[in-house]
């Protein structure tokens, strides 16, 4: 029996929406990780950590450009012209209005982390909230639409240009103005490249009725937002304010690598399930079930790569960054068990929200920034080791909690989710076994970089064998996928 059209069409818009936000996310991390490893050698944790010290303040300033329209934009089901409109102009007016308050806030935030060379750097970075804002609106259409594409297009061309710009600043001697450059330049370029490939233009219209049907939606997102910013950010400001930013410049490091691996894991789903969930939000049976799949492959990945980079940090870290950055490694190997949490709690959240309860994923981020604030103001008096173990027991305790709101609200079996973690378990456990053999074998036959390489090698080795061993039906699931997803891009071509 053939499939519903358009359940059929639906399906295949969600197989073209991972495969080019496959590429936006992972081409775009690649990229972004080499022009980070290249930078790493070239400045030093001090120059990273002012960076970083100014980045809290302005990811803070950010949260309130977008309002949280865009997510509203993209789980609405009747969207109006007028919503766009007005999402748009109120965006690039809040983009105004907050890159004058940084600019002018700029020395007393310097004070505040008593290093007075942050103040035109805050003013310089202020300048990208506009930038942000003049594309957030079509972003946000392109993602309703399933359509990556241009967005994949926009963030490669992007990252390159400024990763250049970026390295040959460093090259020439510029400092901490070739981060500043970059990320200037990055921003820039998106607005370009989306904008020639974006179909839609504002208009000079502004609908209160239309604003406020977004704001009612927004304000939980902006409130999630918010408190998002206290779990990620209050680690940093109480290193920067407390231990300088050397110190956080070694905590960054390592934070740095953890939020790339997740987003490669974790940023082409994720991306894809949002206009997806909301699509199923009338089906809970069939968005349980879509949960369940997108949980267990996110967990086939993310086990191995996160307890993968614990046990190969000493050797990442030389090779990669260099001896300079040795006191990132413990840090590197605590975050690792973090990382596991967040790449499969981060479906939590898109289940709220498209499931029209941001106000649950609010409660639940408000409790999770309490922990985290009192967590970090008594860990941070015994160095950045401890803090990153702070935030690991902190996730691990909670989780439970954020598992029985899902299960209330769509139903899901508490053995039936853990059960999709026992394969990528057993898998990942086989190959950290092999890693931590191999090195103990040969670390002292072979230099450091021969000696990355045959481990990662031997564990991938690993833990594919016995994946495809404990779980064919598993193996078997990808490969329908990739193969219906093959069959329809080739059928499109031939017609």
């Amino acid at each position: 029996m053939e499939p519903p059209k358009e359940s059929s069409n639906f399906r295949q818009k969600a197989l073209e929406g991972v495969f080019w936000s496959a590429i936006q996310n992972w081409g775009r991390q690649a990229i972004a990780f080499v022009v980070f490893a290249i930078l790493a050698r070239l400045l030093g944790p001090e120059t990273f950590g002012l960076v970083a010290s100014a980045s809290i303040f302005l990811a803070f300033i950010g949260i309130f450009l977008d309002q949280g329209f865009s997510v509203a934009i993209i789980q609405r089901k009747e969207l109006e012209t007028e919503h766009l409109d007005t999402a748009f102009w109120t965006n690039v007016g809040i983009g105004l209005l907050m890159t004058v308050l940084s600019i002018a806030g700029a020395g007393l935030v310097a004070n505040f982390f008593s290093q007075p060379q942050l103040t035109p750097v805050i003013r310089w970075l202020s300048l990208s909230f506009v930038i942000i804002t003049l594309s957030s609106t079509q972003e946000a259409i392109f993602q309703r639409n399933l359509d990556f594409k241009p967005l994949a297009i926009r963030e490669l061309i992007a990252v390159c240009v400024g990763g250049v710009v970026g390295v040959v600043m460093a090259f020439m001697g510029f400092g901490i103005w070739s981060l500043v450059s970059q990320q200037l330049i990055n921003g820039l370029v998106q607005i370009i490249v989306l904008w020639s490939a974006s179909n839609w233009r504002p208009r000079f219209k502004f609908s209160p009725k239309h604003f406020k049907e977004l704001f009612t939606f927004g304000i939980n997102v902006l409130g999630t937002q918010i408190l998002n910013f206290v779990n990620r950010r209050s680690d940093d400001l109480l290193i920067s304010y407390f231990l300088g930013p050397v110190a956080l410049g070694y905590y960054s490091v390592a934070y740095r690598l953890l939020i790339i691996i997740t987003q490669l894991l974790t940023g082409v789903t994720n991306q894809v399930a949002m206009p997806a969930f909301s699509r199923l939000q009338q089906e809970p049976e069939k968005l349980k079930s879509a949960f369940y799949k997108v949980t267990q492959l996110t967990s086939l990945i993310s086990f191995p790569a996160f307890l993968g980079m614990a046990a190969l940090a000493p050797e990442l870290v030389r090779v990669l960054f260099g001896e300079q950055w040795l006191p990132s490694i413990p840090v590197m190997q605590v975050l690792a068990f973090i990382g596991i949490v967040h790449s499969v709690s981060y479906f939590n959240g898109t289940v709220m929200t498209a499931m029209g309860k941001p106000f649950w994923k609010l409660r639940l981020n408000f409790m999770h920034s309490i922990a985290n604030v009192i967590g970090f103001s008594i860990a941070v008096h015994w160095g950045i080791v401890a803090v990153a173990a702070i935030y690991v027991i902190r996730s691990y305790l909670l989780t439970p909690i954020d598992l029985w709101f899902i299960r209330k609200l769509i139903g899901i079996k508490l053995s039936g989710y853990l059960r999709q973690y026992v394969i990528p378990l057993a898998g990942v456990l086989g190959m950290v076994t092999v890693i931590f053999t191999a090195k103990e074998l040969l670390k002292n036959l072979i230099n450091v970089q021969t000696l990355l390489a045959v481990c990662i090698l031997l564990g991938a080795i690993t833990y594919v064998v016995l994946i495809v061993l404990l779980a064919p039906n598993i193996v078997q699931q990808i490969r329908e996928i990739i193969n219906l997803f093959i069959s329809k891009k080739f059928g499109q071509s031939k017609r």
